[in-house]
């Protein structure tokens, strides 16, 4: 059984982590223009070079239809390269283009830049080194898949 100190702790981590990721995404201009899901969809892409739609929308958790959206929207900006297959010509592979790797890398440079400067002027050498120890367990949380 949990401890009440444990609850709390996963409740303060939530929230602060919540609210870091709120100013890293309003720290970020370019990054402002596209949802969250289209993001991370491009996020998605940049990772794994080709998908089909179906894939990326049962990695985001989202229905077909919802990611056809996305796709469509990406792809009116430019950020996308649609290709049909060549095994099933029904299917089209959606890669990044050079346009959205731009994109993306300037949304992840504006919020790295924010948080450097945070990171320089609100933490002492001590707090960095926590910091820089807490990575780990920190990826533990994000690699956590409860069966």
């Amino acid at each position: 059984m949990a401890k009440h100190t444990d609850i709390q702790l996963a409740s303060e981590l939530r929230t602060v982590i919540t609210r870091l990721i709120k100013k890293l995404r309003k720290h970020s201009v370019t990054g402002m223009q596209l949802s969250l899901t289209e993001r991370s969809t491009m996020s998605l892409l940049d990772q794994s070079g080709e998908l089909l739609p179906n894939e990326l929308a049962a990695m985001e958790k989202i229905t077909n239809q919802s990611m056809s959206q996305i796709l469509n929207h990406l792809s009116e900006l430019g950020y996308i390269n649609r290709r049909i297959s060549k095994e099933d010509k029904r299917k089209s592979l959606i890669s990044l283009s050079a346009k959205g790797a731009a994109v993306l890398k300037q949304v992840r440079s504006e919020r790295d830049s924010w948080l450097y400067q945070a990171l320089s002027k609100s933490c002492s050498a001590e707090e960095l080194d926590v910091l820089k120890k807490a990575l780990g367990p920190l990826k533990k949380l994000v690699e956590f898949e409860e069966i």
